[in-house]
């Protein structure tokens, strides 16, 4: 594997695959947390979506101490404006893009892929999503924020101006603050984008109800 491969987790359609949705986890995690969630979204097998569950590098994370994890960035202080580091961040959009190229090599076309992210992943999907010069089905950020939000307008590429996006936060969410990903959800409408704003009466996690609208609105952007 070469130092641009991320490994991943792949669950696959009972037929070839028509579409898929690229899903990042959040800090600490790895791609095994998220891929129990495919059958709980009952997408219908005539879409034929492969779900791709990454891993992300592992590196020290500064605020733990400078232990070493599963990370998409380095989070070098907990304050709203810094959390992100945009050195780290770039280098993960880079490696997430190569897996998009992938994809897109393996016969799915771009318009044809979601780019998804939880926490820590939400940021790498809306920074990569905002930035990326191929025009993609949709992108998912769930309990998380943005990276350098001021520099969107500037850096953003016109070729998902129009993808819907769907922003989604826990009220009680004590690990990224409901007001980060608000916050996120109002820099995407301020600049034009088609986003969406759900929340959910839960912590820093998913709940059924968010899975539920997670499966529809899949099934809406990839039909």
């Amino acid at each position: 594997m070469s130092q641009q491969d991320l490994p991943y987790v792949e669950v696959n359609p009972t037929t070839p695959a028509k579409a898929a949705v690229i899903w990042l986890h959040g800090l600490g995690d790895s791609g095994n947390g998220f891929a129990p969630i495919v059958p709980e979204l009952h997408i219908p097998e005539a879409l034929a979506v492969r779900f791709i569950f990454p891993h992300a590098p592992i590196r020290p994370v500064t605020v733990n101490n400078g232990m070493e994890m599963r990370a998409w960035y380095d989070i070098k202080s907990m304050d709203f404006n810094s959390r992100a580091d945009r050195a780290g961040v770039d280098e993960s959009s880079a490696l997430v893009q190569a897996l998009i190229e992938q994809e897109i090599a393996q016969g799915i076309p771009a318009n044809r892929i979601v780019l998804a992210g939880f926490s820590q992943g939400g940021v790498i999907a809306l920074h990569l999503g905002t930035r990326i010069e191929q025009k993609l089905a949709g992108i998912m950020s769930l309990s998380s924020y943005m990276c350098e939000p001021e520099s969107l307008s500037a850096e953003a590429h016109t070729a998902n101006k129009h993808t819907p996006i769907f922003v989604a936060h826990g009220q009680q969410d004590d690990v990224v603050p409901m007001a980060m990903g608000n916050a996120a959800f109002n820099t995407l409408q301020s600049n034009g984008y088609p986003a969406s704003w759900s929340e959910y009466a839960m912590q820093h996690n998913v709940c059924m109800q968010e899975i539920n609208d997670i499966s529809n609105w899949l099934q809406k952007v990839l039909a």
